[in-house]
């Protein structure tokens, strides 16, 4: 590696694929497995974690050395390539990982990835999740275990083949019989159904997955429940279910347009919601003994499912442009044809860009215990000002100009109970801070309302 590259990447500092280390010890072969898990990676040996150039003395007899440790540490064994280099008269021993196309590798038995710019140990679940992905297979196209043709309802076969030709994503012929389609789907598998046709197209799909239903509730507070409902049935029939208990459960304005119907204005587009929810049911891990929950509050509704991201993608990259990757691909499979997915990963796109034209935040995007979008009606709550800096009294005046749609210095200092001066000077600095903006220059006129152009930023979450 020439010394402008390696000044550049000692310039980067440590990330998901650079790792700098003053010598060499155990925690070089860890990173070594997690870069192989991941996307692969550099180990610079002669810096410190901050970048500073230590140097190394060493012989050829000693990188052999190296190269052999990783190797005998790992399985399957993972072959780094080493070589010497020079920055500003000292050298760095440069480990080059690259991605290994058989996941997981293990490290003296245990399993590390990579996150962020330090090294995970993995559980049992993402063990199984990256050989699934690694092998190009997937969970929900296994056979079900005590299942049989006899448990899938064709009626609800020829529903799906319905909408497929209808959207135009899969052409079936007439004369096909539902479960010809299922086996040409690999839906069914040598005469037993897959765990994707139970949940798509059983009479009865908890009977063999207890987990795979949508848990919807009403909440007025954490503790309070207003409404509460277990959505069961297939997975295409919770979806529509599911929608159902949020219309009855959030709050529809009725706009006059001219035209001959009303427009319906929501809390949150349904669009939106719609495909939260499908995404949540599309790409939840089915092996954990979890529902997926709805929960619906004043001023926030949870899309929350089992498992984390599907393998190989990050919160990150889900504001960037990225390829849809399908933890389930028979349930993703039959989305598509349906026309409930895109096979391009737009479905975040989607979401992001229905709740800036409807006038709301953007969705926030979170692993936590799983996966979870959060919908906001405003981006203005306590907890986001607080975390601004703002004091008690300016987010008193948030939420009364929420509520009135404008404040006054006048109408500060009342609230308040403060002098005109200090009601100036913290109008200002909400007006600094960009949650507010200053309609007029000078007189009785002058007012603040809240600055528009925040609620649809990403940074405002």
């Amino acid at each position: 590696m020439k010394q402008e590259e390696l000044k550049k990447l000692m310039d980067s500092g440590e990330s998901e694929t650079v790792e700098f280390k003053t010598s060499f010890d155990k925690e070089v072969v860890e990173t070594s497995g997690a870069f192989a898990n991941t996307k692969g990676g550099v180990l610079l040996i002669g810096a410190s974690d901050r970048g500073e150039i230590k140097g190394i003395r060493i012989g050829k007899e000693t990188l052999k050395d190296w190269a052999n440790q990783i190797s005998q540490s790992t399985e399957p064994r993972v072959i780094p390539e080493i070589e010497l280099g020079e920055v500003d008269g000292k050298s760095l021993v440069i480990i080059r990982i690259k991605e290994f196309p058989i996941k997981p590798v293990a490290v003296r038995g245990r399993y590390f990835r990579r996150v962020g710019n330090s090294n995970r140990i993995m559980g049992m679940q993402e063990i199984a999740q990256m050989h699934f992905h690694s092998a190009g297979m997937s969970w929900d196209k296994l056979p079900a275990r005590d299942a049989s043709i006899d448990d899938i309802d064709l009626d609800k076969v020829k529903r799906y083949i319905k909408r497929a030709n209808e959207a135009s994503r899969r052409k079936i012929e007439d004369d096909e019989k539902p479960l010809q389609v299922l086996e040409k789907l690999e839906l069914i598998k040598e005469g037993q159904p897959t765990w994707a046709a139970i949940l798509l197209f059983r009479k009865d799909p908890q009977r063999f997955l207890s987990q795979g239903v949508i848990h919807c509730g009403r909440f007025k507070e954490e503790t309070i429940v207003i409404d509460d409902r277990m959505i069961e049935g297939t997975i295409i029939e919770q979806v529509d279910e599911a929608m159902d208990f949020i219309r009855k459960n959030i709050n529809v304005q009725f706009v006059m347009t001219g035209r001959p119907a009303r427009e319906q204005i929501w809390d949150y587009p349904l669009e939106a919601l719609r495909e939260a929810l499908i995404n949540a049911v599309c790409h939840r891990d089915y092996t954990i003994p979890s529902n997926t929950d709805v929960r619906i509050y004043d001023d926030k509704l949870i899309v929350w499912s089992p498992g984390g991201l599907p393998f190989g993608i990050t919160i990150e990259d889900l504001y960037k442009p990225h390829s849809s990757v399908l933890r389930n691909k028979g349930i993703g499979g039959i989305f598509y044809d349906m026309g409930w997915i895109e096979q391009w990963g737009s479905g975040i796109d989607k979401m992001r860009n229905t709740c800036t034209k409807a006038g709301i935040p953007e969705p926030q995007f979170e692993e936590y215990q799983g996966f979870r979008v959060i919908f906001r009606k405003d981006v203005y709550t306590e907890e986001y000002l607080r975390n601004l800096g703002l004091n008690e009294r300016q987010i008193r005046a948030v939420m009364y100009v929420k509520e009135k749609g404008k404040i006054t210095n006048e109408e500060y200092k009342s609230l308040n109970e403060v002098k005109r001066r200090l009601a100036s000077y913290e109008l200002n600095e909400l007006t600094e801070k960009g949650v507010t903006e200053r309609i007029g220059k000078v007189g009785k006129g002058t007012h603040y309302r809240l600055r528009k152009s925040v609620l649809n930023g990403h940074n405002a979450h």
